[in-house]
Order: structure tokens, then sequence, then C-alpha cells
């Protein structure tokens, strides 16, 4: 085996775990070079992180596949991510007519269409239903036990899907193909009233996805209902939200106020643009699941007692924040950075430090923080939830 010592060149082309204060040394043992390429602030920690953190960033990349005909899936759960105990995530794609199945769940169901379109529909307690079409951007959110499916329409679809339980899986739902091969044939004759032999074709297990036919214009496929249709709607069009807008970027948020049936899961759309970040601030009500669409990222969050921990983030990456932790989200990269803050609760909430800050007596901040006037007269007493100043923007570190 060829000594690394010897590849002096090699050395010099690849990140190093050497700190610029001078802590650390050279790696030149086994070593995923790619993988920390994707995380330099986890080869080189900056000097501010210390303690011990649990580990709050996972990738869809590296969960299993679940490979359908009609379409695939993938989840991150508390399996993957152990401190994600309030919410669960699965990501899916659909064929143009693939179909997941009929099926309900004991959490309640939030998601955003990344790619493509797909037809939703439901029927809830009261007997009345719902269809529709959603596209990129688009919301669904169904309460727990309301049976629902899900259809890939003509360019197909992918989607993001949340649940309001860390030990959530989707594929331990309950499904009607799962329900009819595990009812005895007699059972389902005499509930429906139908001679046995119609139940001979039925799945003996668990369908899941499946390929079916791309359904025709919606209005054709509606099914009349004497009970009306339901009377909060399961679908939101959160792109069609006017944003917050900041010098850094723009907040869409969406919670019970705006989409009155999502009582479970609040969520922000963030938009960080380059050079920008969102604020130093924390969420005082739930903890935090995160999910990013696009762009790079680098997150701190700050646990209290000297604890402190940095993680850099993509596209398809989970991240997750304690309740009440302080942390910021910072653009590493040359596009806007999206993603998700999702929170299991009926309201977003969130403070800022900078308006706590400037709420606060100043001759008891600059006190206790043992600062000036220059600090003090920066701050705002109103909350941007991104920020961006023109000679302080995010610079990429260079490694030794």
């Amino acid at each position: 085996m060829k000594n690394s010592f010897d590849n002096h060149a090699a050395k010099e082309s690849i990140p190093q775990p050497i700190r610029e204060d001078g802590a650390g040394w050279w790696d030149f043992g086994p070593r995923d070079v790619m993988r920390d390429r994707e995380n330099p602030d986890m080869l080189v920690s900056p000097a501010t992180d210390a303690g011990t953190l649990p580990n709050l960033k996972f990738s869809f990349s590296d969960t299993y596949m679940q490979l359908n005909q009609g379409g695939w899936s993938r989840e991150v759960t508390i399996r993957q991510l152990p401190i994600a105990t309030t919410l669960a995530g699965v990501n899916m794609a659909l064929t143009p007519g693939g179909v997941r199945e009929l099926h309900w769940h004991q959490q309640a169901e939030w998601s955003i269409m990344l790619v493509g379109k797909a037809r939703i529909t439901a029927v809830d307690q009261n007997g009345r239903n719902f269809s529709a079409d959603v596209g990129v951007g688009d919301l669904w959110y169904f309460p727990p036990g309301i049976p629902h499916s899900i259809q890939g329409l003509e360019e197909g679809c992918e989607f993001l899907l949340v649940f309001d339980d860390g030990h959530f899986s989707d594929l331990n739902t309950l499904s009607i193909s799962d329900w009819f091969a595990h009812t005895p044939p007699d059972i389902l004759s005499a509930n429906f009233g139908v001679p046995e032999s119609a139940f001979d074709g039925i799945p003996n297990q668990q369908v899941y996805i499946f390929q079916g036919t791309i359904p025709g214009p919606l209005a054709s496929e509606q099914v009349p209902d004497p009970f009306g249709t339901v009377p909060l709607s399961f679908s939101h069009r959160l792109l069609k939200q006017e944003p917050l807008v900041f010098p850094g970027g723009t907040v869409r948020i969406v919670d019970s106020t705006n989409f009155p049936i999502s009582t479970r899961v609040a969520a922000a759309l963030v938009e960080v643009k380059p050079g920008g970040m969102r604020e130093l601030h924390w969420h005082p009500n739930a903890d935090e699941w995160q999910y990013y669409i696009q762009g790079t990222g680098r997150m701190t969050v700050f646990g209290g007692e000297g604890t402190a921990r940095t993680f850099d983030y993509r596209a398809g990456d989970v991240g997750y924040v304690p309740r009440a932790f302080g942390h910021y989200i910072q653009n590493t990269g040359d596009r806007s950075l999206w993603f998700l803050e999702m929170f299991r609760s009926d309201r977003f909430e969130d403070v800022s430090l900078n308006q706590w800050m400037a709420l606060t007596p100043h001759p008891l901040v600059q006190e206790n923080l043992q600062t000036g006037p220059e600090l003090m007269d920066a701050l705002r007493e109103e909350k941007w939830s991104v920020v961006k100043y023109p000679g302080y923007s995010y610079t990429p570190r260079t490694n030794k």
C-alpha cells in the first residue's frame, strides 16, 4: 500500500483539518475527501464551536430508496436522525399516472410539491369529498385519519411529505390494499353486498405505489357529493402568497392563520440571497425541522452551557434545531439558498436577537455585553428575518 506521506502534491490540493489559528494538523490517513469538501465546517470547525451537541444533519441521499412501479420514496425519521423527535419527512416521486394508493395515517400529513403536478383526493369523516390538482410550490394537508390519495399527472411529480411524529414511517401506513388483503372474503362480501368472487383479483399485500392511467381533466373525474365538499380546503398555494421582503431575502409563513386546516404543522419558506443570512434567532414554541431545496448554507446552533456546533447544508439535506436553541443560517453559495422551516405547531413563532436587544433598555444591554454605542445605534426595533449588510457578507474560508 502506497504511503500517504509520499503524495505531497495531493496534500496541497485537498482540504485539511487545520484552522487559521494553527489548531489541527494534516489528515494523512484514509478519508472521504468529497465528503470533507461538502462539510468544511465539520472538517475545520469554527473556534467558537464547543461541547457535545448531537448531530443535526442528515441527507436524503444517505437513506434507503424504496423503488416501485409508478415511483419511489425515501424517508428521514428518528431512525436516521435521532434528534428529530417531533417531525419526520418523506421524499416521494410519482411517474405520469403513478399512484400513492388510497391510504390514511395516524399522523397529520403536510406536503409541498417540488417538481411537476399531481392530483390529490380525500373524503372527511362526514362524507364530504375533496379533489384538486397541485403544482410546484403548492401545499396540501390531511388531518390524522383522513383517507386520501396522490397521483402524478402528465409530467409526473416529486414532493416532500412531513408528518407530526419523528417515529413515523410511510412504509407502515394504513392502506386500502393491505386491509383488503387481510380481511376474509366472506367479510368483504357481507360488507359490500357482492359475491366473494368480486374480490378474486385483489392484491395479496400492500400495493403502496403503483402505475396507473394518467387521469383526465379534474372536472371530468370529480364525484358529485350529496354532502358537499370539505369546509376547509386541504390545499394551499404558497407561492401565491406575497412574501415578506428583507434586504437579504424573502420569507413566506404558512400556518393555521392562513391555511386553517393545518393545525398541527406550521412552516416558513425562506429565501436567503447570496451574501445574506437568516438572522440570529430562536423558536420558542417548537423544534425546527428543516428541508433544503436549493443552494448551500451553513448553520451554527447554540445550545447553552458553552455548547455550539456548525453544520453545512445543501439541496436534499435535513436540518434540525431543538426548541429555543439559538441559530442562524448563512448562504455560502453564489445563488439563492431556499429552505423550509417546519414546526409541530399550529403557529409559526420566532424571536429575533436583534429586535430583543433593541427593545430592551440600552444601558442594561451595554453593561451585560460590555459593548458601546456603535452596536446599540445599529439595532433595529423592526424584525428583519433575513439580513444583508454591504461589507458584512459571508466570505468562504480557505483551508491551509
